[in-house]
Order: C-alpha cells, then structure tokens, then sequence
C-alpha cells in the first residue's frame, strides 16, 4: 500500500490489545488516535507504547531515531470528535455487549468516514456485535489477534453473514501491509479458527493429566519437542498429506475413541479455580511461579516471533 494512500487509523481502547496495535500501525506509517476515557489512562497508553519501542530497540529491530518518527503518528485523545476523519476503527474494549454497545453509538454519532469497524474480540460472534450497530451493521468485522499483536502476525477475521465485502477486503488489506498473515473464517463459529484448535489441544491435555496418563512437565516437553516447533515451518493439514491420508484414517479410526470429548473444563482445571490457583496471577496453577520464572516465560513467548519483525517503518 503506498504511504501517501494510507488511511487514517483509531484504536478505542488503551489495553494491552490497544497499545500493542498501536504500536503495530505507527510503526507501519500509519496515523493513528487512539481513544482513552481518562487522563490517566493516556499517559499509562504512551508510556506503554514507549515500553514497546524500546524493548524493540534493545533486541536493535528500532533505532531511537525511527521511534520519534513513529511517536509523530502517535495520537491519544479523550475526544470521539477527534476520531471523526478515521477511516479504519479499531474496537478493542472490554469482553461485555453493552460496553461495546455504547462505543458503537459513539462511533455513528461521532464518526462519518469510517469504511470498517474491527473488533479484536476473542469471544462476541460477528453477529452479537453488529447487532449493536444502527445504521451500517454490515461495516463490522472481528480481528482476533494473538498477544502481544506487535509481534505476532497471525490475525483471523470473522465475517458475519452481512458483513460486507467492502468491510472485509479493508480491514484485511490493512493488515497484511502491515506484515500479518490474514485469514478470514468463512462462517462464524465460537472460538473462531484458532482457538478451536488450541483448546482441543488444551482439552486432551488435561484430559491425560486426569486419566494418570502423564504428568505436566512430561506433556508440555512432548508439544515442545515432537510436532509443535514442525508446525512453524509446514502447515497441519500439509502434513497429513505428506504422511498419507490412508494412514491417517488407520490412525484416527484406531484413536479417536479414546480421546476426549468433554463438553466442559475438566476436573484438574476446575479443582485448581476452587482452591484458588490460577497461573501466574495467583503465583500457583499447573506450576510454581515467581517474578524470576514470569519473566522467563515471557521472553520464551516472545522468542519464536522475533524473526517475524518486518515493519515498513516510515521515514524522516
């Protein structure tokens, strides 16, 4: 996309999902207000956008000099008036309807230009949403992005079955400019693409710990070192085809009886949540947790994605 044709951009929402898209968009060249709903949470947004850049400056992938560039694309207002030139309006407010609502309210009031607006739920179908909207619901598409979605370039949209074309084709051909690999699900479904897959991971995974099969540590050392680091390189489904779809019906003719198929969370999670252990926030899960341990599983989730870094930083 060339630069000078580049669309205005606004983010609702100063969050981690806000900032991070921010910092994703300025650091592409594109203008962009981000809405906060108090002077607080402004300045917390731009020193979060900050922490941002000069992570990226540690690992060299920015130069000082490109992020006051990228901080002259930078704009936070308390002010829907100031988003009324966007052409592109990112949502990414609370998991509640009637929060959502009331920004899309805002934004028909407030707002005549906009060609789409993106929500970065990971939950609300398309069809919950634009149910909020009176007088363009077919302008609404989902993003769902990945934490953190200035490193991660997967972004699945989700259409509903009045979402426009002309919705679907901007939201996705700003987002692939911006170095993300876009898919778009064809019908809406809850979970989307993505997480259907992983949570049918997370399921047979407790499911194992519960039936004695295998402790924690064993399976999550099975994920890292058996097919999740081929999965990186070729796709699932490419690999069945390469392994031979006659084995792969033995297989699963032969396994998928024995495998989950709970329409619930399973015992091990459920009993964790009633005494109170739940990850990293509570210091206790599945595991033991400290600030030294948070930390270093934050750069390992960070690490797989920084070969992915490739901004078209703007110039001078």
């Amino acid at each position: 996309m060339n630069k000078q044709a580049k669309q205005k951009i606004a983010i609702i929402g100063t969050g981690a999902i806000g900032v991070s898209l921010a910092a994703l968009f300025t650091g592409n060249g594109y203008d962009t207000t981000m809405l906060a709903i108090s002077d607080e949470l402004a300045v917390k947004a731009k020193e979060s956008w900050l922490e941002l850049y000069r992570v990226l400056q540690g690992r060299g992938l920015v130069t000082a000099e490109q992020t006051s560039v990228c901080e002259k694309y930078l704009h936070i207002t308390l002010d829907y008036d100031e988003l009324a030139d966007a052409e592109l309006i990112f949502e990414c407010a609370f998991e509640d309807k009637n929060v959502k609502y009331s920004i899309y309210e805002q934004i028909e009031k407030h707002c005549g230009c906009f060609k789409v607006i993106v929500s970065t739920t990971s939950a609300m179908s398309p069809e919950t949403l634009n149910a909020g909207l009176k007088t363009c619901p077919e302008k609404l598409v989902v993003a769902h992005p990945f934490l953190p979605p200035h490193l991660v370039p997967f972004v699945e949209l989700v259409r509903a079955a009045i979402t426009s074309d002309d919705a679907v084709q901007t939201a996705y051909d700003m987002l692939e400019s911006c170095g993300r690999k876009v898919c778009v699900m064809k019908k809406s479904a809850p979970g989307f693409i993505a997480n259907r897959l992983q949570h049918a991971l997370v399921r047979e995974a407790y499911y194992m710990i519960d039936r004695g099969l295998a402790d924690p540590r064993d399976i999550d050392k099975a994920l890292m070192y058996s097919f999740m680091p081929r999965y990186t390189s070729v796709g699932l489904l490419e690999h069945q085809d390469a392994f031979g779809l006659d084995k792969v019906q033995n297989v699963e003719n032969y396994l998928l009886p024995d495998l989950c198929d709970a329409k619930e969370a399973l015992p091990f999670v459920c009993s964790h949540v009633e005494k109170g252990e739940l990850g990293q926030v509570t210091g206790k899960g599945t595991y033991e947790w400290d600030e030294a341990s948070i930390a270093d599983f934050k750069a390992r989730a960070a690490e797989p994605y920084w070969k992915y870094f490739n901004w078209d930083m703007p110039q001078q």
